[in-house]
C-alpha cells in the first residue's frame, strides 16, 4: 500500500500541474485554434471558408474535470498512506503537505462550484501543485514509528485535519484577493470577476477559515497539555 500511496501521489502531482496550466491559460484568454466551416456570401454564391473557432470557453470545464481527478487520485494516495502506516497520513512533512494540497484542492473545487469562478484556480492551484513539488523534492516519503506524542491518533487527527482545513479554505481568500488586486478600481480586465464578487468570496472563505483555525489553536492546545504537559510553549510554529 506504501507503494501505490507513492504512485497515485506523482499521478496526482501531474494533474495538479496541468489543471493549474489549464486555469492559467483561461484567465489569460488563450484560445485553441480549430478548424470550422463558415458560410461567405460572393457573387458567385455561398463558399464555405474555415475559421478559427476559439475553444477557450471549454478551458473551465476541462481544468475543473482535471482538478477533480487530482482530487479522487490524491484521496487514494492519501487512503493508501492511512492503511500503510496504521494512522492518519499527517505525521511527517510529506504527508502533510499532501494532505494540505488535497485540501486546497476540496475547498477551491467547492468554491467554485458555488461561484463558478474557475480564474482563482489561476492563483490557487498553483499553491497546491508547489506544496506537492516540494513534497516530491525535499521530503523523505517513507514511514517512520512516531514519537510518542504523535501516537494519540485521535486527537491527532482532529487537531492537525481542522488546522489543514483552515489553511485550506484560507487559500481561496488568498486567491481571491489576489484577483482583486489584479483588477484594480478600474477593473482592467473584463472577462474575469468584478471586485464585488471577489470581495465576496473572499469574505466568505475568511469566515469560515478563521473560526476553523481558532478551533484547531484550541485542540492544539488541548493536545499540548495532554502530551507534554503545557498549554503553550512558545514553539516557532505556535
Amino acid at each position: 500500500m506504501a507503494e501505490l500511496s507513492i504512485n497515485l501521489f506523482y499521478t496526482g502531482t501531474l494533474f495538479v500541474g496541468l489543471a493549474a496550466a489549464l486555469f492559467l491559460l483561461h484567465t489569460l484568454g488563450a484560445a485553441l485554434p480549430a478548424l470550422g466551416v463558415r458560410q461567405v456570401a460572393t457573387t458567385a454564391g455561398a463558399v464555405s471558408l474555415p475559421t478559427r473557432v476559439s475553444l477557450a470557453g471549454g478551458l473551465p470545464a476541462w481544468a475543473s474535470r482535471t482538478t477533480h481527478l487530482a482530487v479522487l487520485i490524491l484521496t487514494g494516495s492519501l487512503v493508501a498512506r492511512t492503511i500503510a502506516s496504521g494512522h492518519p497520513p499527517y505525521t511527517n512533512m510529506w504527508e502533510y503537505q499532501v494532505a494540505f494540497s488535497w485540501a486546497i484542492l476540496v475547498f477551491f473545487s467547492l468554491f467554485n462550484w458555488r461561484y463558478h469562478q474557475p480564474s482563482l484556480g489561476t492563483f490557487v492551484l498553483p499553491v497546491a501543485f508547489a506544496l506537492l513539488a516540494v513534497s516530491a523534492a525535499f521530503f523523505p516519503s517513507k514511514i517512520d514509528p512516531l514519537v510518542p506524542a504523535l501516537q494519540a491518533n485521535r486527537i491527532l487527527a482532529i487537531h492537525v485535519g481542522t488546522m489543514i482545513s483552515a489553511y485550506s479554505v484560507l487559500s481561496v481568500s488568498f486567491g481571491a484577493a489576489a484577483l482583486y488586486l489584479l483588477q484594480g478600481k478600474e477593473r482592467r480586465f473584463p472577462r474575469l470577476p468584478g471586485r464585488a464578487l471577489l470581495d465576496t468570496i473572499a469574505y466568505r472563505s475568511v469566515a469560515l477559515g478563521v473560526p476553523l483555525l481558532a478551533l484547531g489553536i484550541g485542540l492544539g492546545a488541548y493536545w499540548g497539555y495532554s502530551a507534554w504537559g503545557r498549554y503553550w510553549g512558545w514553539d516557532p510554529k505556535e
